[in-house]
């Protein structure tokens, strides 16, 4: 069975709803299927079709203003479920809500968004603002 791979319109629709001032960032949870499902049936692996997605995506990510700001190795899993392994963690950072639809809209992201399609089994796309880090593990300390 196929995990989670693009929104449902409800929760994109919630996205846009919260469009409060000041960057997005997006934490990404992806895992690749062994072989990419393409609807013309052509042959690649998940990662290699993940790969072209992220090459093919790249100039739009950055002309609406998106970097990665943090990136990281899957370990393990601590607490939660042993079967969500990921083979990308990453957070992406847009500048606002309007900057990810734009991307998300643009024609040459919806030709390379193919890729992720094929080669995405699972993933997670966790919504997050930024608050102040510190000592402690509670936002109110």
């Amino acid at each position: 069975m196929d995990g989670y791979i693009d929104p449902t319109k409800d929760a994109f629709s919630t996205f846009r709803a919260n469009d409060r001032p000041g960057p997005v960032q997006m934490l990404n949870l992806v895992r690749f299927r062994e072989h990419a499902i393409y609807p013309d049936g052509r042959n690649a692996k998940g990662a290699e079709a993940y790969a072209d997605y992220a090459r093919e995506s790249q100039p739009v990510f950055q002309r609406v203003g998106g970097q990665i700001i943090w990136r990281g190795r899957f370990e393990l899993t601590l607490i939660g479920p042993q079967s969500e392994v990921w083979d990308e963690c990453f957070i992406a950072e847009y500048p606002s809500v309007a900057a990810f639809v734009e991307m998300i809209r643009d024609p040459d992201y919806r030709i390379a968004v193919v890729h992720r399609q094929a080669a995405v089994l699972d993933s997670r796309l966790i919504r997050l603002e930024q608050a102040v880090a510190g000592a402690a593990f509670g936002g109110s300390v």
